[in-house]
């Protein structure tokens, strides 16, 4: 499905981080910052300009700036300038255990876990038990 220049300027206005004093004004020899906060998306090809006030979608040619019509298609432009979501980390699958270790486990006493002594052997080790602290 296309997108118009419209309807990416909406869905990425909010998705860009603002910036501030990112814009410059040279007067005579001095520059002076802007303070406007401003939204900027940038690919290779594509920039996204937002202000409070307004948004423009632009296209990059060699050093140019071109700035997109309202009524041409931009949807390669949404997929090159939209922030992917950040995704929560996957947990592993369920590990298979031998019978074995898993009988081997279950004889540990409550109160205890598995522990390495300092020449590397398995001992049993009391647990730790934490509670509040007292004020």
């Amino acid at each position: 499905m296309s997108k118009t220049v419209q309807s990416v300027k909406n869905s990425l206005k909010f998705k860009a981080q603002e910036k501030q004093g990112v814009l410059s004004v040279k007067v005579g020899a001095k520059k002076f910052p802007v303070p406007v906060g401003v939204r900027i998306l940038s690919s290779g090809e594509y920039l996204f300009l937002s202000f409070p006030a307004s948004s423009e979608l632009y296209r990059l040619d060699q050093r140019n700036l071109t700035k997109m019509s309202k009524d041409e298609d931009a949807t390669e432009a949404f997929a090159a300038l939209n922030p992917g979501k950040r995704r929560a980390k996957k947990r592993g699958g369920n590990v298979a255990i031998s019978n074995e270790l898993a009988e081997a486990l279950k004889a540990i006493p409550s109160g205890y876990k598995l522990g390495y002594g300092a020449d590397g052997s398995p001992k049993l080790v009391k647990t730790r038990r934490r509670g509040k602290a007292s004020e």
